[in-house]
């Protein structure tokens, strides 16, 4: 189906996760994107497979969650064998009780996820143009416009507000932009195979890694009975000559996880190298980069798609407060100011923990068979240390505490401006029900939570004051009650003290204030947040 558009507000380029998840942002706060892609369609391969807890929060706030769970699974844990020995046992079994609604590492397929998201673009009537790709831009002060092509050589002329870069680690708006893209490619060769495994020892739930002194290999459960993910290195020993087959690096796969299987049917398979790169700039005039045209890294932590999720998760609001004229240009800034420390440690982190596992050195097998497992096993049994893992694998410890869209007027210790929104479990006064803080943040826009004991006139003054100036303003009030002291106490509310806390969009905390005060909050979404209000 061919672009028929000759203006819009944003393009998008890439329907893959990331896109198709600006993409649906977008369209919660009704901007209408076009969104392309060179591919065919939709893909049927698995690819990326964990889903992380924060990338499920954003699921249950665009109310979709309840298409995602049935089609999945919870991960068990994670198990490492070092030649034939298993040196960690760990269960995922409650990791993550009490910090999301989602305590655990959720498994299903990237395929899946594309769907999911291609169903709601469906229902905004938003179509993909597949088939259809960028071949080159210029861009003005006041727009972009873009040259796209089809496979049958067809051009379209199509003039933009801003466009997206969302088509991947080799993707043609960067190469456009020319944008460095700094970093290396491993030395190692990797393969894939998405398969379905007979008459094995394999646990079902359990993520299993096996290591010999040149070999690793990785076998990880997927929602379908008897199907794996797995994953292993190919190494100059094996002395392949033309293109790999399953069926080549079979023995080697049997013999590094010491065990015999048959394969009764095999969905995918494919050789790769593994990159470590990032852009050297996220946004470049009218034009974006998000997930791995930003940024790319080894699959340790099932990481990847989930990081892309929230880039576009971060941007979509953003871009889409500018078009509507609730916010000036210059918030656009905050998205790689936030976005890019994150993709630079997350680079980091897998970027050592790949070659601690990959690495041949002896200092490094060392590690691996007589400091690491003892430190982890020893480590496991302290519930701190659980809870700080899940925090990291599950990106909910990402904060925006030094954005410049942020302020902090609390003396709390423990949660500031910038930092995710905790989710905490409360008794809705009002409603007279159970919910959370994140239910609280299900309806687009900002939302403005009040703890602590108001007059009715207060109140008033407070729902008057964001009917006439910023009526897109979620207000919720929550006075102190025996039902909610997890709640004040999680807040640092001492008795008879109140606090303000303005949610943004992405459920970060944007402003946080130990007294109830209108100028101050006015402050911050006027001159901080750079919000019109309706009386501008």
């Amino acid at each position: 189906m061919p672009v028929i558009e000759q203006h819009t507000q944003v393009l998008i380029v890439g329907a893959g996760p990331s896109g198709l998840m600006m993409a649906a942002q977008l369209l919660r706060y009704g901007v209408q994107p076009v969104i392309i892609d060179s591919k065919q369609g939709p893909t049927d391969q698995s690819k990326a497979l964990a889903v992380q807890a924060r990338s499920l929060e954003i699921y249950r706030q665009m109310g979709i969650i309840d298409k995602v769970l049935p089609g999945g699974k919870q991960a068990g844990g994670v198990a490492y064998t070092l030649n034939g020995q298993t040196l960690i046992d760990l269960s995922f079994a409650d990791i993550g009780s009490s910090q999301t609604h989602f305590p655990y590492v959720f498994l299903y397929q990237q395929n899946k996820t594309e769907r999911l998201l291609l169903d709601v673009l469906t229902q905004n009537c938003c179509p993909v143009y597949w088939d259809t790709a960028l071949k080159s831009i210029t861009q003005t002060s006041s727009g972009v416009t873009a040259i796209l092509t089809n496979s049958d050589g067809t051009e379209t002329i199509l003039n933009s507000k801003w466009v997206i870069g969302a088509d991947g680690a080799h993707s043609i708006l960067r190469k456009q932009l020319q944008i460095p893209f700094n970093g290396d490619v491993y030395a190692n060769e990797f393969y894939l195979a998405d398969i379905e495994i007979e008459n094995h020892n394999l646990d079902a739930d359990k993520v299993s890694l096996y290591l010999t002194k040149n070999n690793m290999a990785g076998f990880f459960p997927m929602p379908e009975a008897k199907r794996y993910r797995v994953i292993g290195n190919i190494t100059p020993e094996m002395n392949f000559t033309g293109e790999i087959t399953l069926t080549d690096v079979l023995p080697n796969l049997k013999s590094t996880a010491n065990a015999q299987f048959e394969i009764s049917k095999t969905h995918w398979f494919t050789t790769y190298r593994l990159h470590h790169r990032m852009a050297e700039r996220f946004r470049q005039e009218r034009c974006f980069l998000i997930g791995d045209a930003a940024h790319i890294h080894s699959p340790v932590g099932g990481q990847g798609m989930n990081t892309g999720l929230q880039d576009a998760y971060n941007l979509g609001w953003k871009l889409a407060g500018v078009i509507t004229g609730q916010f000036n240009e210059a918030i656009l800034n905050s998205y790689a100011d936030e976005r890019m420390p994150v993709a630079k440690t997350l680079l980091n982190t897998t970027d050592k923990l790949f070659k601690l596992i990959i690495s041949g050195n002896w200092f490094t097998a060392t590690l691996r068979k007589w400091i690491l497992p003892r430190m982890v096993n020893f480590a496991w049994q302290k519930p701190n240390f659980r809870e700080w893992f899940f925090k990291r694998l599950a990106q909910l410890d990402i904060s925006y505490r030094d954005s410049q869209i942020n302020l902090n007027l609390s003396t709390a210790r423990n949660i500031k401006a910038g930092d995710r929104l905790p989710y905490l479990k409360l008794f809705d006064e009002k409603k007279k029900e159970q919910t959370d803080l994140h239910q609280w943040c299900a309806k687009p826009g900002f939302t403005l939570m009040v703890f602590g004991k108001l007059q009715e006139l207060d109140l008033f003054t407070l729902a008057k004051w964001i009917t006439q100036n910023y009526p897109g303003l979620n207000l919720y009030y929550l006075p102190p009650s025996a039902k909610n002291v997890d709640v004040f106490k999680a807040f640092e509310i001492s008795e008879g003290r109140k606090k303000a806390i303005i949610v943004r969009p992405d459920m970060h905390i944007g402003f946080i204030n130990d007294v109830v005060d209108i100028d101050m909050m006015s402050n911050y979404l006027s001159n901080i947040l750079g919000m019109k209000s309706a009386l501008s």
